[in-house]
């Protein structure tokens, strides 16, 4: 099948659901869950397919967090960037774990008991809480290439400089 085809008939059928149930556009949705993958794969059931690309993120940004908060198997680039990183962006972060750890809690229980219209206002309210986690984890990586920009200065204007 042309993977276009698969693309809109995801497109219409999530339409579908959207008017159904108040979804987000599937162009927000998709810009932060990557949902057009499920293009290239066959499900009857929509919502569980988008549940689970948000499960993958949930997912990935909980290790992010842990590997921040707690560093004990980090890489070593990791260690110089905690350093610089404050007592209120700390807690910021421990916040943020926080919220997707609930959100992931939440996706285990839906995995156990699964319900269209459940998984549609976990869409949703995952979604708008997406936005938070989201803009509140942009500030703290900018402050910590900041500071991790700074160092790499400073060390460069040393020895030769």
């Amino acid at each position: 099948m042309n993977k276009d085809f698969n693309l809109e008939k995801l497109k219409l059928d999530y339409k579908e659901l959207q008017q159904k149930y108040g979804l987000p556009t599937f162009e927000n949705l998709n810009h932060d869950f990557y949902i057009e993958k499920i293009a290239d794969s066959e499900t009857e059931i929509l919502t569980r397919e988008i549940r689970r690309f948000i499960a993958d993120k949930v997912y990935n940004y909980i290790r992010f967090c842990e590997t921040l908060l707690n560093p004990a198997n980090a890489p070593m680039f990791i260690f110089s960037m905690i350093k610089s990183l404050a007592q209120e962006d700390r807690e910021k972060l421990s916040n943020i774990y926080g919220k997707l750890s609930e959100i992931n809690m939440e996706l285990v229980r839906l995995d156990l008991e699964f319900s269209e219209k459940e998984d549609a206002d976990f869409i949703k309210k995952t979604h708008e809480s997406w936005k938070g986690i989201k803009s509140e984890l942009v500030l703290i990586i900018r402050k910590l290439k900041n500071s991790k920009d700074k160092k790499e200065d400073k060390s460069s204007s040393g020895y030769f400089g």
